[in-house]
């Protein structure tokens, strides 16, 4: 098991070294998981060592989550003051959001040519 988390945060000081190194616009964590995709996919023993870890520390991922409700909650003056604008942009993007995917889906189906409906098309 602490070889799988080394190899856990090896990848992730790869990705982050990367990352500030060559100053991309992406986090380090998610190279670091590239990385490791990358490094499972072409070793097989690789994954079968980490996969029992990972697993175990997925499960336990809603942990992660409890830092942020305490900062929510002992926030909750700052949260009731900008409420209402916080859930209007929250609201908003999540529309744009959806907008943005529905237009990007709508336009690689004309780009591939998979415009007619599943009924209209003949066996």
């Amino acid at each position: 098991m602490i070889q799988a988390v080394a190899i856990l945060l090896i990848c992730q000081l790869l990705g982050e070294t990367l990352a500030r190194g060559l100053a991309l616009p992406i986090p380090g964590p998610v190279l670091g998981m590239a990385l490791l995709l990358a490094g499972c996919l072409l070793s097989l023993r690789l994954a079968e060592r980490v996969m029992p870890t990972a697993q175990g520390l997925l499960a336990h991922l809603s942990l992660l989550f409890v830092p942020a409700g305490v900062g929510v909650i002992s926030h909750l003056g700052v949260l009731g003051s900008s409420g209402p604008a916080l859930l209007l942009v929250l609201v908003a993007s999540t529309a744009l959001s959806l907008i943005v995917g529905v237009l990007v889906f709508v336009g690689v189906a004309h780009l591939t040519g998979d415009t007619a409906h599943p009924e209209e098309q003949q066996p």
